[in-house]
Parts: C-alpha cells; structure tokens; sequence
C-alpha cells in the first residue's frame, strides 16, 4: 500500500510540480524516528545505535542478522526528487514537513544506493526479525535496555558504549549544510563485547519448525552438556510483547524450564535403583491390573501383558510390573538415584534462565507403598522440567557420567577472542555397567517395539516415551496427559539426546515420537 502511494507522489512531485519538489526540500526536517543533535559548527544525525551480538556456538549472530538501509538526506530539490521513490514509509517523511528548517535528516530505504551527491546511505543492525530464533532464551529489551533472558543478564556487556550509527555535516551560522565539505560517517562499528551460547543455529531452527501448539523441545550435547537447542512453543515476537502479554497459552513462559508430570520415562531411574539393588532380573505376571494394599493400579492394557522381564515392561510399558518392582525397592535408594540425575534440583544456565527444580517426593512419601508405586512409573507426586529430563539421558548415554546443562560458552571481545569460557562440568550419576543396562533399556524400548514411531530412518536411536496423567479433564471428561520423549542417538557412539514434550498432546508415541524422529533425522542428515 505504501509502496503505491510512493509511487504516485513521486510522478506528481517529479513530473507535475517542480515548484513542489522545491518547496517540499525547503520545508523537510528530521524523521520521528531519528534525533538530530548539533556541536558549535557540526549538526549530526543519527540513525540509531549498535548493541552487542549474541551468537550460537559457530559464532552466527542470533540478533542483528537482518539490517535496513537509511538515507541521510541533505534537502534539495534534486536529492528529494532522488529519494522519493526509494522511501519505505511516507507517513514519517510527510510528518517531517512540520518545521521551515531545511535540514539533515534521515529516513529509511529500500536500497543501497541512491546516486546524489546528498545523500548518504547506511547499513543499521535490526535487533529483532522475522529471522530472530530462540526468543525464550534471547529474550528482549526495552528502549535499549534489555528486559528478559541473555539480553537482560549480559545488558552491561551488550550495551556497555554507545555506538551511535550517524552523519555529520558542517553548517555555517545559520545552520546551513556548507557546499562541498565531505560529511563525516560513523558506520556500524559493532565496539561492544557480544555473548557466545552453545546453541546450534541450524538445530534450533529444526526444532522451532516443529508443529507443536504447546510445549518444548530441547537438544544437548551427551558429553558436554551444552545445550544445543532449546524451544518453546507457542514462541512470541520480541517485538511484539504486546500480542504475547495477551494471549492465553502464555507463550512467555519457557515451557523447557517449566516441571510437568512425567510419567513412564522415569522408569529409566526406577530400571537403574534395581539394577544397584540387583534385582535386575526380576520377572512379574500383568494380568490387567494390581492391587497395593486398598488401592488398584491398572496397566493401560486392561488384557494384561502376561510374564514380564525387566526389558519386556520396558518395551510395553508396563505400570503393573515396576508397581510391583516398587515394593522390593528402598525408598532412600530409589530417591538417591533421581536425585543422583538431576531431579528435584534447578538447572541454572544463567542469572535468569533458570529451570525449576520439579517434585521429588520425600522419604517420608515413599513409605507409603501406594506413593512408592505411583513414584516408580513416574506418576504421583514427581513433576520435572524437559531440560532435567534431557540433562538425565546425557547420564545415560555418557556412560553415568552426567554433564550439567551449559548454555553459555563465554564473552567475545572485538577481536572475535572467546574469554571466560569454562570446561564441561560433571556429576557421577550412576556406575558405567549401569549405564549401559539403562541404555540397552533405551535401545529395546523403541527398536523392539513393532508399534514404535520414533525410529529414525537414517540413524538408530534409542528413546522412552511417556504418557503423563495430570488429573485434569477436559470438557468431554477425558483426562489431559502429556505426551513425552527423551532418547539419544547414535546407538553405538551417542552425540546428541533429545527430549520433546507435548503438552496436554496425549500419547507419547503418537504425539511425541514422530517429532523426536523428524528431529533425528534432520540432526543427522546436517551432522555428515
């Protein structure tokens, strides 16, 4: 719309009014967006200013990806005639036809070059895009101070010094451009330190791409722990908090932050208390069902399973049989080894991007043997963030040596230097022989299951879904269970562990798993 209202402004003022282009140079001034400052014998203006950049792990910018152009416009009648058909938006030259004033002033453009010896362009940073990714751990600022995640917590490194992006002209007395004395430019210099994660550009955008209403993804490193990937769904605009304040799935909330129920992938932790207690071998019967004291717990096969070893339940997921299990497991022993994972304990990855600590029960909850059943499937009072589930597979596909969640990797100076980055850090979280029966678990949970859709095609995986019960109904009276899965992959020489989490999405292996198979592949696929 604005582009033919340019055009036909242009033909009028061009073709049909030279009078006009005169008059329209004599009165244009200083755009709304801009400040024009003047120093005894030098008027300035300025198109905005450069702040610190923050990168993935290969050193791409995640913000100042897009510029736009900006015109700094000495008015006369050629330069105006010459800008006219380049402007973006008209509304904030018309409003500049407000002051008698003919001086500098700057508008943006839709070029790089508009050849008149008045009119200088310049390349201004966009801090926001429609490019921008990972907006939950960006986060955004507010009159160029930063508000929410990196930008707030690295705000005195990223906009330390001022870094306007200006012209300035000579002027005589009257504030008058001085014919032929060059114009002084102050370019895009990019003089702040800027902020390097451990995001992987290419992974982030992969998962971000995902046909999630609600929930998270989040991909690391199984040896360094560094998080490779971390989206939250719905997302929201940076520069547009307004639209996010207002909508109800509170798409401000980092979702992979948030403790959810977690349901069946933490038999992983209850497989690795009985492999210490070694009861590993343990077999069950599943009739349907199974009664601990007054209260029935159910397997969601009514028919039941039949004789069961510790990987048959793995592959069918059976409650019935780690219900059973719970009651020959030590409560202190079974809570020792979640916590030994991560679970009941924040993960910080910054000043502000700091997960919850989740539900761990006490001791003095899993006493009671219906609790210690509900706990041993990952239901009842246990709640934990998808980043703590991630954070938990790295454990078991590093071979029980659990890094801890990194997110930054440092501060890189104007030389393009990397300073302050600390090593991978770890946590002994169970016994390598341990590891590996868990990652065997993994293994069989998915490649042993005919009715599995997390396989990848181009690479073997290993993974464990989950269907989490909430207690909440929706208005049919069905209960709202989240959907869950957290695997690694390759098998052989484990890289990468990722967890997705569909909220209120239903079945882990019809709403989670065929996410964690798209995402796999594509890792893959840009990993050879």
């Amino acid at each position: 719309m604005y582009t033919k209202k340019i055009t036909a402004l242009g033909a009028v003022l061009i073709t049909g009014n030279a009078v006009l282009v005169a008059n329209l140079a004599f009165y244009m001034k200083n755009s709304a967006y801009l400040q024009t400052a003047s120093q005894q014998n030098q008027l300035t203006v300025t198109a905005g200013s450069v702040e610190g950049t923050i990168y993935d792990r290969n050193l791409q910018p995640l913000v100042n990806q897009d510029s736009s152009y900006y015109a700094f416009v000495n008015p006369t009648p050629d330069s105006i005639t010459a800008l006219l058909p380049h402007i973006r938006e008209i509304m904030p030259v018309l409003e500049a036809l407000q002051d008698p004033d003919s001086e500098p002033f700057c508008c943006e453009v839709n070029t790089t070059e508009i050849p008149d010896p008045d009119i200088t362009i310049l390349e201004v940073p966009v801090r926001y895009s429609e490019n921008s990714i990972a907006p939950h751990v960006i986060g955004y600022t507010l009159e160029h101070t930063g508000i929410t995640g990196l930008e707030s917590d690295f705000d005195e490194i990223l906009r330390q010094e001022e870094d306007p992006i200006s012209v300035s002209y000579t002027v005589d007395a009257v504030r008058q451009v001085l014919p032929g004395v060059e114009v002084d430019i102050s370019p895009a210099e990019y003089k702040n330190p800027g902020v390097v994660t451990t995001l992987d550009r290419r992974i982030q955008e992969i998962c971000e791409a995902q046909a999630i209403e609600k929930g998270a993804i989040v991909v690391m490193n199984v040896h360094s722990g560094d998080v490779l990937a971390m989206a939250s769904f719905p997302d929201y605009a940076p520069d547009s908090i307004g639209d996010a304040l207002s909508n109800p799935d509170s798409p401000l909330i980092n979702r992979c932050l948030y403790a959810y129920n977690v349901g069946s992938i933490f038999k992983l932790m209850t497989c690795a208390a009985a492999y210490t207690q070694n009861l590993q071998d343990f077999t069950a019967e599943c009739t349907g069902s199974t009664q601990i004291r007054k209260q029935i717990f159910r397997c969601h096969d009514l028919s039941g399973h039949g004789a069961l070893t510790m990987k048959d339940a793995m592959i069918q997921s059976c409650n019935t049989y780690f219900v059973q299990l719970s009651q020959l497991l030590q409560p202190a022993l079974m809570r020792e080894t979640a916590q030994d994972f991560g679970f009941g304990r924040q993960i910080v990855l910054s000043r502000s991007i700091v997960s919850s600590s989740g539900t761990l029960p006490g001791i003095k909850d899993l006493s009671l043997p219906a609790e210690m059943a509900n706990f041993c499937f990952g239901q009842g009072l246990l709640t934990a963030t998808p980043l703590q589930v991630t954070q938990m597979t790295c454990g078991i596909a590093n071979n029980g040596n659990m890094p801890l969640a990194r997110l930054v990797r440092g501060i890189i100076n104007t030389d393009h230097l990397i300073e302050n980055e600390r090593s991978p850090m770890y946590a002994r979280a169970i016994k390598r022989n341990a590891a590996y029966y868990l990652r065997d678990m993994m293994v069989s949970a998915i490649n042993e299951n005919p009715n599995s859709n997390a396989i990848p095609e181009t690479v073997f995986a290993a993974a464990k879904t989950s269907t989490a019960q909430t207690g909440r109904y929706d208005e049919d009276g069905q209960e709202l269970c989240h959907a869950w899965i957290t695997g690694y992959f390759p098998i052989d020489e484990p890289e990468y562990a990722v967890t997705v989490l569909v909220e209120d999405g239903g079945y882990g292996n019809t709403a989670a798993a065929p996410i964690f198979r798209d995402i796999v592949d594509q890792i893959n696929e840009i990993s050879d």
